[in-house]
């Protein structure tokens, strides 16, 4: 863990992860510069930085006189592939530039599963890329490839905590998946911030703890449990796996009724139909660094109730 008195610079701050790497940080004393499209509140012990990953003057503000920079930022789903490029391989070169010239020598850099199988998806291969820049730049670096990330605050996973409402949650063709609660991920990029033997030029697959991952049932069933608890409707969902060939015209659907704001999209079909995306054996970080600590079904219940509360789940 980085010492009282050190900077750390941060990327994607305002977003699902970076928001509980803020908190993480602020419950560890930790001082936080962090990069913003917008004005933000004052926030104790976070120092904003108006700027994004193109503006290169932005970045040089957002690394003076800090002793690492956790990048978070970049692109999850864009309507045009080109996004792609542009937040995941050009902004982290533009970030590693930015280190080298302000003299930060200690970089985390936050990927993703979906690198580890770049034929499948244009996501999937710029993270790829953006990873090898990584690599090749010089820095005492670290890559976290995080599976799937629930918790407050997150969008993506929203939808499915809807649909269990319903009763009926469809999903991709059988498979299995792990995952991780955000808190338990934030964590692990603050205890990685310090250079370590063990951590120095490792990629990290983390994850639940869960033994093999959760198949694609087994995590729809814990969500509708979670989504339901307390509303009086705490009977089973319906699991239904869709064929590739159905989660590709369900993404084109969903393409036709929601334009550039589609959550599924051709791109994404095509990963989420692998049947594989457990970590790693072998790839979680070694224990004396980072353990997971939220069960998964009490983070899932935990984030059934924030909905609630929020409004986004009723």
């Amino acid at each position: 863990m980085s010492s009282k008195g050190d900077l750390v610079a941060v990327t994607g701050a305002t977003g699902f992860v970076g928001q509980a790497v803020l908190l993480s940080a602020g419950r560890h004393h930790i001082d936080v510069r962090a990069l913003t499209r917008r004005k933000q509140r004052l926030r104790g012990g976070v120092e904003w930085t108006l700027g994004d990953l193109a503006d290169k003057d932005a970045l040089k503000r957002l690394m003076e006189g800090a002793s690492a920079v956790i990048h978070i930022a970049g692109v999850v789903n864009t309507p045009d592939p080109a996004g792609f490029e542009e937040g995941n391989v050009q902004g982290t070169l533009r970030v590693i530039e930015a280190a080298h010239e302000m003299g930060v020598g200690r970089m985390i850099h936050v990927s993703s599963l979906a690198a580890r199988e770049p034929q499948l998806s244009i996501y999937g291969a710029s993270k790829l890329r953006g990873e090898r820049l990584v690599r090749a730049s010089g820095l005492d670096w670290t890559v976290v490839r995080p599976p799937a990330v629930f918790g407050p605050r997150d969008t993506e996973m929203l939808e499915l905590f809807r649909l269990a409402r319903r009763g009926i949650v469809p999903l991709p063709p059988p498979g299995r998946l792990s995952v991780i609660h955000v808190a338990d991920l934030a964590e692990l990029l603050l205890a990685l911030l310090p250079s370590s033997e063990e951590a120095t030029h490792q990629v990290f697959e983390p994850d639940d703890g869960e033994p093999g991952g959760w198949t694609h049932v087994r995590l729809a069933q814990a969500i509708g449990a979670a989504a339901n608890a307390g509303t009086g409707r705490e009977k089973p969902i319906r699991p239904l796996s869709l064929s590739p060939r159905m989660v590709g015209l369900a993404a084109r659907a969903d393409r036709l009724f929601r334009g550039s704001k589609a959550k599924l999209t051709p791109d994404r079909a095509r990963y989420i139909c692998h049947p594989d995306w457990t970590v790693g054996e072998g790839a979680q970080p070694p224990r004396s660094l980072w353990h997971p600590r939220i069960d998964t079904r009490e983070g899932l219940h935990a984030t059934a109730a924030w909905y609630r509360e929020a409004g986004w789940l009723k």
